[in-house]
This record gives C-alpha cells, structure tokens and sequence, in this order.
C-alpha cells in the first residue's frame, strides 16, 4: 500500500515540479521512476528495489504480463486524447512548411535513424527501423513548458507546436504499424530455435513474408474499420442523447477501452491503431460535449502519465542502463540530434519564409516525448518475450534520447534563442478579452494596421464570428490555464478587457496582467465610474468617457471605425473635443505617419507629426469646421514688411 500512494504522491509532486520549473514533466518522472527503480538497488541495504513493478515473488504490484497489459490501456487512452486534438482543418492552415515537416522530416528521420541505429549498434533492420519510429515524435507535451517561457517570433513558435501536435498520432501509427510487421513475420512458437533454418529455407521465408504482408494489412484494416465505427457510435450516442451528461466521460473512457480490446481480439496489435483513428473521428466532429470530453480525458492522462512513467522507468534494470552505456549510444544520439534533424528541417522549410537562424532554431528544439518513451518500454518488453534478437536496446535506447534531448532542450532553448536572434524583444500583439461586436471591429483595424491580435471569449458563436473575420480567436475561460499554456500568446504584450462583467474585466487584469500586459493592461470603466468619473483610476481605462452599454450602442447604429487627419496638436485637440461631444462617436487611436498606433488614454503623451490620424468609433463627422477653427486660433503671421 505504501509503494502505491508513493507512486501516485511522487507521480504528482513531479508534476508540480514541471509546472514550476517550467520543463517537461516526462524528465523529472522518468527520474523519480530511475531513483526508485534500478538506482536504488545500489543504495539499500538488501539491494533490492524500493519500488518493484513486476511482482516477483515477494513484492510488485503486477503479476506476469499483467503491467504490459496496464501500459497498453494506458498508452491506449493518452493517443485517444492526442487524435481528439488532432484537427484536419487547422492542419490546412497551418502550410506546406508544418505538413512537410511531419511528412517529408518524418521520413528522414526514419530512415536516418534506422540507418544509423543499425551501422552503429548493429542491430537488424526491423528493430533499427522500429526504434527510428518511436523517435519520430516530439508531442505538445515536451514541446510546450520549453516554448511557453521564450517569447518567439510567432511563424517559430507556431511551427514548433504544430509539428508537436500533428507528428503525436502520426508517429504513434508508424510506430504500431512497423511493431505489426515485425510481429507478424516472427514464426510462432519456435521463433528462436528455428530462426536460422527459417532464413536458410527460401519458400520458409517468402510465406513468413506473405503472411507477414497479409496480418500487416489485417492491422490497418480492423484498426481503421474499428476506429470509425467506435467513434461513429460514440458520436451518435452523444447527440442523440442516449447518455446522461453526468455519465459521458466515464462513457467515453468504457469505449475507448471496448473499442481498444475488441480490435486487439480481431487483429493483434491493432488496438492502438483503431483508438488513434477514433480520437481523430470525433475530434473532426461538431459534437457539442468535445472540450468537456477533451478536460477529462486530459486530467486522465495527468494521472495515467505520473503513474506510468516512474513504473516504466523504475523496470529498466541496471543491465539494460548498462547495455548503452557506451561510444555508440553518444554516436547515435549525436547523429539523430545534430545532423538528422537539422537536415529534416531544412529540407522541409526549404523555399519557405523562415530565415536561416529561424530554421536551426527549429532544428535544435526537438525533444522527444511522452508517447515515444511509452510505446518503447512496450514494444521493447514483447519482443524481449518473443526472442527478437536486439528487442533489449529498444526501451533503455529510447528512454535514453528522450532524457537527453528533453534535458539539452530544457536547459539551452532560451539561450540558443538569444543567440540565433529569434528572441522576440519587445512584444507588440494585443489580447482583447471578450468577443462582442465592439471587440470584433476593434480587431479587425487593429489587424489591418499590422497587429497581430487574439481575442479570447467563453462564447463560441462570439469565437466563431471572430475566425469569420479572419481574426485569431480562442473559446476559452480566463479563470482556466487554457491561455498560459498557449506557446502562440508568447508576442502579446497588451492586455484589453472589453467584456459587458466588469468582475471578468478585473480579473482578467489581474490574472494575465503581468504576462500578457507587459506594455499595458485597459479595461472598460463601469457604469458607476462613469457616473462619477473622480473616484477611479483612469490609467487603466480604454475610455474614460464611454462603458460597455454606450460601446454596444455606437457600435450598432455605426459599426464602422473612421479616420480622421491631424497636423499639429492644436487641431489634434479640437478634432478630439469634438469626437468627445459627440454621443454617437468614440475616440480610439492615435496613428502616427509610420503607421505606429497608441491609446487615447491621456494628452499628454502625444506628438503629433504630419500624417498622424485619429481614429475613432462611431458616426461620421464633418470636420470641416473645426479645421477652420483651428485655422482661426493661429497667431497672425508677421508683416514681411
């Protein structure tokens, strides 16, 4: 009972760490799960493990197979929640430089990995093969806490999380369909005895090939034909309300694991498969309860990743830490890191925008990830158990490179970014916080003045109103971690609360204020301050003459922005006074000549140049009198006489 409770408090506490020092939360797992596992043999005093996975007649906690099975669900469930986030329209918009990367740069580092694995471990083509597919992915899951403290320029940042989404499942596929090959052209029962009359015997080893091709595609078949059926059957079930709300996300976790299981009895290996396929169906759905689904089955990986991980790393034996303990391990990883990856990225970003500095960035950042490190300790143990010879290297090689790319990455992302120059210096973007129509038009010129703007809203019509207009918009809740974990906010550095609750406006300050205000955080006034405007703050308001209800007004009648000339700040002032006067009008910007924009918050830290505007919401106004008037209060001009 007691290894237990540690598992799960050990398992969370290096969450907490994770999220506190800002890394991956596999490193301090895989390190917790090492420390208890094969390095504690050598620190306690019988010399046996503190925690014991496999039962071994004295103490573990699973029973012969019974772990891998555990692993299988597990892993199961965490690539279900990884195809629920994998959408095919987002992965049309994010462009030929992220689809090549998770095509063309997934190839090569197949095959270069395989190549090297094989001429420097000397292992056979099938594992060399199988481990450079478990080192395909990187996941948003290590790829995020390294991005989420380096302000990026947005293409790198944006490239970085997409290729981390896309390659999760992609990689996972490749990886079950080549562990399917493998398997399926192994000789039952006597694999190990008669392997070697197997390859002597030319007609053996075409109808071990034959049947290998057959089950290979027996694999995708079932694992596909499943895949769409659970997840058709799921969505169904869903809209037409068979399941109570209250029971959804255990509904959905019992048929993952139905779907998972009656694959795997159909075609052995393919449950992976068929859960990858139906997270993918349902996450390309319209289904109403999907975010809800998608909360839960994240919680659920949290939990299943803490405890998995130590486990997994805690059955590495000191033998198989030994086995790479060596020139070849640092030659293999020195190839996959250093000459692999770069060549992957730059062929994939070649005629693309990206600068060369932008490109080795991309190229150094590549961590690999959770579901590499799962996936290996299963496959690696099954074939151990089937006599695969070199089936040893492939868990204590994979967890190898996941710790040292995670750890390298971790420790110098944010100096190498210094040093490349795509460190971004300054952070222009801007957060509106509330999707209203107001928010939309304030956006839509702010976009087209050259600012990169994110409205964030609770409602999705607002949202989807928003992506209409071309505008980047997120359907999250400010009091969630759904924004601080967004690698793409890492260039907004103004905050504006434009939400209709003024406690929603303050506590948006107040939470996001120090990340995403660094230039400045505004607020709407409420109506009480605009009653009695001497009892507030007035630095921190957008408008210190209109609230929400007088914004939605002017936006209805004229929903339309209007520029207006300025020369000298005589006429700056009058053309202000009279925007102010006017009830069906409100002053917004100040834009000078170079197209620099600012808020018109205070007067006095203006200096208006020749081409500057004003821009406001509202009416338009006849401006021809005040120019006159500006005209008139000038001083006489001297007689030259």
């Amino acid at each position: 009972m007691l290894e237990l409770a540690g598992i799960i408090i050990l398992g969370i506490f290096a969450q907490w760490v994770a999220w506190k020092m800002k890394i991956p939360a596999i490193l301090p797992l895989i390190l917790i799960g090492l420390f208890v596992g094969p390095i504690s043999t050598l620190i306690s005093e019988d010399g046996t493990q503190w925690i014991q996975p496999i039962w071994n007649t004295e103490k573990g906690f699973f029973p012969g197979e019974s772990l891998f099975y555990f692993v299988s669900l597990a892993i199961g469930i965490i690539l279900f929640e990884g195809g629920l986030t994998l959408k095919l329209g987002e992965v049309k918009k994010v462009g030929g430089v992220i689809g090549k990367l998770i095509s063309l740069g997934s190839v090569i580092t197949f095959f270069g990995a395989g190549v090297t694995a094989h001429y420097a471990f000397g292992l056979s083509w099938k594992i060399s093969f199988l481990f450079a597919a478990l080192v395909i992915v990187t996941g948003p899951t290590v790829i995020t806490p390294i991005l989420r403290n380096i302000p990026l320029k947005k293409d790198v940042s944006a490239v970085l999380k997409w290729e981390g989404i896309l390659i999760d499942p992609i990689g996972a596929l490749v990886a079950v369909l080549v562990f399917g090959f493998i398997t399926v052209n192994i000789p039952p029962e006597d694999f190990v005895a008669e392997i070697g009359a197997a390859t002597d015997n030319h007609s053996s080893g075409s109808s071990y090939t034959k049947h290998a091709l057959l089950e290979f595609g027996k694999i995708i078949v079932i694992g596909f034909a499943f895949g769409l059926a659970g997840g058709f059957a799921m969505y169904q079930a869903v809209k037409r309300k068979v399941i109570p709300h209250y029971l959804l996300n255990v509904a959905s976790l019992s048929m993952v694991l139905l779907i998972f299981v009656l694959s795997d009895l159909f075609a052995h290996e393919s449950g992976l498969l068929a859960v990858v396929v139906m997270g993918m169906y349902l996450g390309n759905t319209d289904l109403p309860n999907l975010k809800e689904l998608l909360y839960f089955k994240e919680s659920l990986s949290v939990l299943l990743i803490s405890i998995l991980f130590i486990l997994l790393a805690a059955n590495i034996s000191i033998d198989d830490l030994m086995l790479i303990y060596n020139w070849k391990t640092a030659v293999l990883f020195a190839v996959i890191i250093f000459i692999v990856r770069p060549i992957g990225v730059f062929l994939s970003t070649w005629g693309s925008n990206l600068k060369t500095n932008e490109k080795l960035f991309i190229s150094w950042v590549g961590p690999r990830g959770i579901v590499a490190a799962g996936i290996a300790s299963l496959f690696g143990t099954k074939l151990v158990e089937l006599g695969v010879p070199g089936a040893e290297y492939i868990t204590p090689l994979v967890f190898g490179l996941v710790l040292v790319t995670v750890l390298l990455n971790a420790t110098t992302a944010r100096l190498v970014a210094r040093l490349l120059g795509v460190f971004l210096k300054k952070s222009e973007g801007i957060m509106i916080v509330g999707g209203s129509r107001v928010s939309r038009l304030i956006a839509t010129y702010l976009q087209k003045n050259n600012r990169h703007v994110v409205l964030v809203d609770s409602n999705r019509t607002n949202v989807q109103k928003a992506k209409e207009l071309g505008i980047d918009a997120i359907n999250a809740n400010i009091y969630s971690d759904d924004l601080t974990d967004n690698i793409e906010l890492s260039d907004v550095g103004y905050l504006l609360a434009m939400t209709g609750n003024d406690e929603i406006n303050r506590q948006a300050m107040s939470r996001f204020g120090k990340q995403f205000g660094e230039n400045g955080t505004f607020r709407l006034m409420t109506s009480e301050e605009l009653l009695n405007k001497k009892d507030f703050d007035q630095d921190d308001v957008f408008s210190n003459t209109h609230d929400y209800i007088r914004f939605t007004e002017v936006a209805r009648d004229y929903p339309s922005i209007q520029e207006i000339e300025v020369d000298d700040h005589a006429k700056f002032l009058k053309v202000l006074e009279t925007i102010r006067d006017n009830r069906e009008a409100i002053p917004l910007f100040i834009k000078d000549g170079d197209g620099r924009l600012q808020l018109i918050d205070t007067l006095s830290e203006y200096e208006i140049e020749h081409g500057s505007v004003i821009a406001y919401l509202g009416k338009p106004i006849d401006f021809e009198d005040v120019v006159v008037a500006t005209q008139d209060d000038a001083p006489p001009a001297e007689d030259p006489a």
